[in-house]
């Protein structure tokens, strides 16, 4: 009995040390700047719950017109792909590019204020919708070109030698960027915390307020999120100042030797997707979502054949599976923004519950990145996708379950505790801290094996694949909110007056297709890609 109890502690140990001690030993000042930039980008989400009541209730824009919003707003992050070999070119100058994310992200933040605090004044230029969308999309470009140079970043973070100049094995390179890669996930969910835990105590008692205080009480929360660039900023400032540290104590430097040749298949590829998307976003051509999706996966994909000529063959095909795995399980559609009109107006959950939510979804997801932290040396992103898959599907049924009403029977046979508030609670396991640690191993594979020239544009287009993955996400969900209509109650800002009126008749049969492909087609991929030559083991 003695000897069983020493082997569950010393295995207990060796977990602990695992999860948490590891961890805080691979850390490094240099790890930071990136970190904060990253953290800065979770912490976008402060705005979030305030956006969907604004848009819930004061703009007249359809679930479907609002599923093709962001298929646009996830274009910006497509562009990755010219920015990251801008990066590598411009390496010396990559603060310039923080600063420019940083401006587009607070003009954004800057609408948002003027129309939910002057609407008559932004009225007078363009329509409240219009604005929205304007803002809609800087944010996100914003948010892209930091994103770019702070994956960049990463890889200069890990040093190749340690303080008296020794340099590191190769075992205990992949260690380092490993952790660099988990710690700048969880740098962003660490944002998605803070800032839920902030929701919660702004939006305390908002039931009680009227539609003038509520409307004052979100162009406050505009005005705090103006220290969203602020943050990203600092970083940028800090990097420069342990860059120039290391300079001074004779260290060597982990960014590229030498100059960047520019690849102007990737640049001239990159420009004319833009004007393709512009072009096509301005004109009334009815698929213009589509064949900018199509036109921007060819682009990618011709990219990666050509990146991936720079790898041997076998990582090639790893870097490719992997990448498809991940791609799949990114595109499977979603509910739309009608799940969440549901939920205020039949549910009553009010801007504090969806911000409590928003919290133990944001604590369970950084839990899991620490404790599931060493199953990525164990086991392929195959084995996690399909765990992620399974999980997905069986946690989509209390939403299914609470639209079809099944809060009022447990409420009942539970004196009022399993209520449909409890019940969503539960429900926010579904945003599985698997779904951030999918990234990480293709994320650190790419700093270990890329060519050092190429980090930025390595990252850029990989990252720009799986972002795809997104838009795809996107357009599927727009096709299902055409096929299953879902209207919600609006009011005018200004007026108060009703101008559309709630229909949720074709939810429920929203959700169940959904929850249906969700499990489906990422398991039959992964079956696929698991008995071809582009099995992965990453």
């Amino acid at each position: 009995m003695e000897v069983k109890d020493q082997k569950a502690a010393s295995e207990q140990t060796t977990f602990f040390h695992r999860v948490f001690v590891d961890l805080a030993l691979q850390m490094r000042w240099s790890f930071l700047p990136p970190l904060m930039v990253y953290f800065a980008a979770g912490v976008s989400g402060l705005t979030s719950v305030v956006g969907a009541f604004f848009l819930k209730e004061y703009l007249d824009l359809s679930a479907t017109f609002v599923a093709g919003l962001t298929f646009w707003a996830g274009l910006p992050w497509v562009l990755k792909l010219p920015m990251g070999h801008v990066v590598d070119l411009f390496w010396r100058w990559k603060a310039v590019l923080i600063l420019l994310g940083a401006a587009l992200i607070a003009a954004s933040l800057l609408i948002m204020f003027g129309l939910v605090s002057r609407p008559d004044e932004m009225r007078a230029v363009f329509p409240l919708e219009t604005w929205f969308v304007i803002a809609l999309l800087l944010a996100p470009s914003g948010y892209a070109i930091q994103d770019v140079v702070a994956d960049a970043m990463t890889v200069e973070a890990v040093p190749s030698t340690d303080d008296s100049g020794q340099a590191y094995s190769q075992t205990h390179l992949r260690a380092m960027h490993t952790t660099m890669q988990t710690l700048g996930r969880i740098a962003i969910i660490s944002g998605f915390v803070s800032v839920a835990a902030v929701n919660i105590w702004i939006f305390s008692d908002t039931e009680t307020l009227s539609r003038e205080a509520r409307l004052a009480l979100y162009s406050k929360v505009y005005l705090i999120a103006l220290a969203i660039p602020v943050i990203s900023v600092s970083g940028m400032f800090l990097h420069m100042l342990v860059q120039h540290r290391q300079a001074a104590r004779g260290l060597p430097q982990t960014g590229p030797e030498g100059e960047t040749e520019a690849n102007w298949q990737i640049l001239g590829g990159g420009l004319a997707f833009v004007v393709l998307s512009v072009l096509l976003g301005t004109s009334d051509f009815a698929y213009a979502q589509e064949a900018i999706f199509v036109t921007s996966m060819s682009v990618i994909l011709y990219l990666i054949r050509q990146l991936t000529k720079e790898l041997e063959p076998d990582a090639a095909r790893v870097l490719i599976g992997t990448a498809t795995i991940i791609y799949v399980f990114r595109a499977v559609p979603l509910p739309g923004p009608g799940l969440t009109w549901f939920e205020i107006d039949e549910l009553g959950f009010d801007e504090q519950f969806l911000s409590i939510l928003s919290l133990i979804t944001s604590l369970l997801a950084l839990l899991g990145l620490l404790v599931l932290r060493p199953l990525m040396a164990d086991r392929s992103i195959a084995y996690i996708i399909v765990l992620l898959t399974i999980a997905a599907g069986v946690l989509s049924l209390p939403n299914i379950g609470l639209y079809y009403g099944v809060h009022e029977w447990t409420a009942a046979h539970t004196g009022g505790v399993v209520d449909a508030r409890f019940i969503a609670i539960l429900d926010t396991a579904i945003e599985s801290p698997l779904g951030q640690i999918a990234m990480v191993p293709m994320l650190a594979w790419i700093a270990r094996n890329a060519p050092p020239e190429l980090k930025a544009t390595f990252f850029a287009v990989m990252a720009s694949f799986t972002n795809m993955a997104l838009s795809a996400s996107s357009l599927g969900t727009k096709y299902l909110n055409k096929v299953f209509v879902v209207t919600r109650a609006s009011v005018d800002p200004v007026t108060g007056a009703q101008i559309s009126v709630a229909d949720y008749s074709q939810l429920g049969h929203l959700l169940i297709v959904v929850g249906v492909i969700t499990v489906a087609v990422p398991l039959l991929v992964v079956l696929v890609v698991q008995s071809s030559a582009y099995r992965t083991s990453e």
